[in-house]
């Protein structure tokens, strides 16, 4: 059994798979495990290469942490729903109280600081409205058509903030049916589905690291600097892959590399190569952190602060990884910020932060980390566009977050990817399916 590809959709695969009883070859091209979720160097401290955050409702990925041995409280810090978001002259604040959902919800925008009683009003209606539809739409719209009755000031405090963090595309652009099934997963079911889970420590040690000394503990392998170049296929098969000039026999491969590199070893092969059109269409949108480090006694007002009318879109205190006077700023998805150098993007984001927080030192040192490839683009549609997890070849599986798995590029869509791939091998196996 051959996953190619050590990123949390691999990893996952791998995971579950060895948790089936079968045993595992992991193989990833790079020398660190972790994909898009790794770790960089930055000073004395290791960062992650971009800022990420975990909601109570990814179970999937909590279920994996705590099979391979990390526990939740000790890798995340949970906190119930608060989401602050400040512009220029404005703010919001929205704190779920200890109430079942949606009710949670309700109360939330009902007493929440910021808003105006026509805004509270078109929010629990928008919100009431799609929760007895089931959260479904008869035809896919963008995020922004979905909220067109929506007041301009609300969709700008709230509602453009929470599609850009959860879609990494643009309101104009992304599927609203994808953003409604987060609005569901995260509001309308259980209240600790929209709890923080804010990490406490690199995302290397939270899953990556503890999934390969899982596997390997339980007979399986872990390979580094091992790319997959090209299929092998007989009578349109898979009977293993090549690493350069060596070859690697298996029945089973699993592809849990970016849709790119997907698509060039699918498209090698006749049967497969509709799929790897469509592969190879699958857009993409960037995601760049800006890390500034200030002196240690600088701290946010709370772990996490949304701002708009600029560059940066999130705020997160790296206080709770122990790296006090450390703050991170993501920017999600396209936009002005892709030209500028990587030293005019850190100054115009310390800019931004200095206005809203003018009693700031100036920060003392900065990285900043661009994935110009970190998501797939979840335009209106898409769910026509994303593959299965089997493909034409037998034998040949595809796991990765634009799976059809209905999540947006997400960890949770990654896990459940890489779940759902092993699941169905393992049926498969099972029946003896050809």
């Amino acid at each position: 059994m051959i996953v190619a590809g050590g990123g949390w959709a691999g990893l996952a695969t791998a995971v579950e798979l060895t948790d089936l009883g079968h045993r595992v070859l992991l193989l990833e091209s790079s020398r660190q495990l972790g994909g898009r979720a790794r770790r960089l160097a930055f000073g004395k401290d290791g960062v992650d290469n971009g800022q990420h955050l975990l909601i109570g409702a990814y179970r999937e990925t909590l279920r994996l942490m705590e099979r391979v041995g990390v526990h939740e409280h000790h890798a995340c810090l949970r906190l119930p729903l608060r989401l602050e978001v400040r512009a220029e002259r404005e703010a919001l604040l929205l704190k779920a109280p200890p109430l079942p959902a949606p009710a949670h919800l309700a109360m939330a925008l009902l007493i929440g600081r910021g808003l105006r009683t026509g805004e509270r009003l078109r929010a629990l209606r928008f919100a009431l409205r799609h929760y007895f539809s089931g959260f479904e739409l008869a035809e896919d719209a963008s995020v922004a058509d979905l909220l067109a009755d929506q007041p301009a000031r609300l969709v700008r405090l709230l509602w453009n903030p929470l599609c850009l963090a959860t879609m990494n595309t643009l309101p104009e652009q992304a599927s609203a049916r994808v953003f409604l099934r987060v609005l569901r997963d995260a509001f309308a079911r259980k209240r600790s589905d929209s709890d923080l889970l804010i990490p406490r420590v690199d995302l290397g040690r939270s899953f990556p690291e503890p999934a390969l000394d899982f596997i390997e503990r339980h007979g399986g392998q872990v390979r580094l600097g091992a790319r997959a170049t090209a299929l092998e296929v007989r009578d349109n098969r898979v009977t293993g892959l090549w690493l350069g000039s060596e070859r690697i026999a298996g029945s089973q491969v699993v592809l849990a590399v970016p849709p790119s590199q997907a698509a060039r070893l699918l498209s090698m092969h006749p049967g497969s190569a509709p799929l790897a059109g469509t592969l190879a269409g699958l857009g993409h949108e960037p995601i760049a952190t800006v890390y500034l480090r200030y002196p240690a006694h600088v701290r946010l007002p709370a772990e996490m602060v949304g701002l708009t009318g600029g560059l940066a879109q999130w705020l997160f205190d790296r206080r709770v990884y122990g790296q006090p006077g450390l703050l991170a700023a993501v920017i999600s998805g396209p936009g002005v910020h892709t030209d500028l150098t990587r030293e005019a993007l850190a100054t115009q984001v310390a800019g931004e932060i200095a206005a809203q927080f003018p009693h700031f030192p100036a920060p003392v040192e900065e990285l900043v980390v661009r994935e110009k490839r970190a998501t797939f683009r979840c335009t209106v549609g898409i769910d026509a566009h994303r593959p299965q997890a089997a493909t034409p070849l037998a034998g040949c599986w595809l796991a990765g977050d634009y799976t059809d798995t209905g999540y947006p590029a997400t960890l949770e869509g990654a896990v459940r990817s890489g779940v759902q791939c092993a699941r169905l091998i393992d049926v498969q196996l099972r029946q003896g399916t050809p």
